[in-house]
């Protein structure tokens, strides 16, 4: 685990990415394939790609090579939504969101008071987003500050582009993961500064959404996003009809739920709003003019009963958005499992994805989301290596159904029947952070 990266060496199999949407409607979408490619990694960057016969030559033919012929060398899953202190919750029975928040996730989150419960978790999260090919995600926290200082303790010894932020939540909600107006400010502040900037790491400004916090925490939320323009803004928005009608009860003069954060000054470049089920187009408009992000949470919308995200409105009015598990609402922190259910919820809006549509949004369009492409979600040369080895034939149903196909047809199969057992190695900035026993 953890080789080191300092020392140039070549990754050789079948690369798989895509390319750069033209326009914003899905189906833009084109997947970039070169079979026998290589890539050439270099202080944790990728310094070249193309085809193994042109790139491993001259100097670079003596280099070290991690040859994965056979197998697909993709970019890094990246997860745009998640709950890190929701792990032990995930899977649990019945209810829909307002009573599964307070049936589960609020005990859960309790325990967080404890550090040493904070850390345990978040060393366990790692791991398994890694060996689910995931490696970046936008985290949430829980009230405590020291849930969120190890969150980031733990994807800075594993070299990981990780936004993580403490949720800030003063009503509507048990005391004992209550803040203040002003505790929550002080705090968020203090991780800002202490984290924001840090290595790969940057920071989320986090409420958790509208109906935990008052209009002076929102007012101060604002205020500390106003300080730090650069830092992210994370939430939730529209992901339930019992929701929306509380936002409607509780903020009376908001034209809509999302106008609610808005009025505040939250809605903008680097905000993401995770699930956005039920918006209408002068809200869609108001998040493609502000350069504002969705998390399409679809495991996490059928499992709570919540409903269907209509991606391609969004993507047609000019909203960037990105996959998200929502682990523990969430039903896996497989990003297959993922991109099958996005698929499921796009058949029943009748507009089905395609494979390049469900990669493309499990990556680069992620990447956007979080605004990030400049760095990760694809494997161009001067990208940061975070790159996932995938073997289609880790199973025998896999193995049959992906040789005879087209390899367009092999991953759009292994998207809807993968999961943790395809992931044969993960890379981290160019160093291994999990290897399939």
């Amino acid at each position: 685990m953890n080789t080191a990266s300092h020392n140039p060496y070549a990754l050789r199999g079948t690369l798989i990415d895509c390319d750069a949407v033209a326009g914003t409607a899905v189906g833009n979408e084109t997947l970039r394939v070169i079979e026998d490619g290589a890539l050439i990694i270099e202080g944790g960057r990728v310094t070249a790609r193309g085809p193994a016969a042109d790139v491993l030559t001259g100097d670079r033919a003596h280099l070290p090579v991690h040859d994965y012929s056979g197998r697909w060398l993709l970019p890094g899953f990246i997860d745009s939504h998640i709950h890190y202190p929701q792990t032990d919750i995930i899977a649990s029975f019945g209810s829909q969101l307002l009573e599964w928040l307070e049936r589960y996730t609020f005990p859960a989150e309790a325990s967080f008071a404890d550090p040493d419960v904070a850390r345990e978790t978040a060393d366990f999260f790692l791991q398994e987003l890694f060996r689910n090919g995931t490696t970046s995600a936008n985290v949430l926290g829980t009230v405590h500050a020291h849930s969120a200082d190890a969150i980031f303790e733990a994807a800075r010894r594993q070299g990981m582009r990780l936004i993580a932020g403490k949720v800030m939540m003063d009503r509507n909600c048990p005391e004992a993961i209550q803040d203040t107006p002003e505790s929550g400010y002080r705090d968020s502040r203090e991780l800002l500064e202490r984290w924001h900037g840090v290595d790969r790491l940057r920071y989320a400004i986090t409420p958790r959404f509208a109906p935990t916090s008052s209009d002076e925490q929102l007012r101060r939320t604002a205020e500390l996003a106003r300080e730090f323009p650069d830092a992210y803004l994370h939430t939730h928005l529209a992901e339930n009809r019992n929701e929306v009608a509380w936002v409607s009860e509780l903020f009376p003069w908001a034209r809509s739920y999302m106008d609610v954060y808005d009025q505040y000054g939250l809605v903008r470049e680097r905000s993401v709003f995770a699930h956005c089920i039920y918006l209408d187009d002068a809200d869609r408009r108001r998040m493609a003019d502000t350069g504002a992000a969705i998390a399409f949470s679809p495991t996490s919308n059928t499992f709570l009963g919540s409903g269907l995200l209509e991606y391609r409105d969004a993507r047609a009015t000019g909203i960037r958005v990105g996959l998200a598990t929502d682990v523990g609402g969430g039903s896996s922190f497989s990003m297959f499992r993922t991109a099958s259910e996005a698929y499921k919820v796009s058949c029943l809006n009748g507009t089905p994805l395609s494979a390049a549509s469900l990669l493309h949004l499990a990556t680069r369009g992620s990447a956007e989301a979080l605004d990030i492409a400049d760095r990760v979600g694809s494997l161009d040369a001067d990208k940061e290596a975070d790159i996932i080895v995938v073997d289609p034939a880790a199973t025998p149903l896999t193995a049959r159904r992906t040789a005879p196909a087209t390899l367009e047809e092999s991953l759009f199969a292994l998207l809807m029947l993968g999961d943790d057992r395809h992931i044969e190695t993960t890379y981290v900035g160019g160093r291994i952070v999990h290897e399939r026993n």
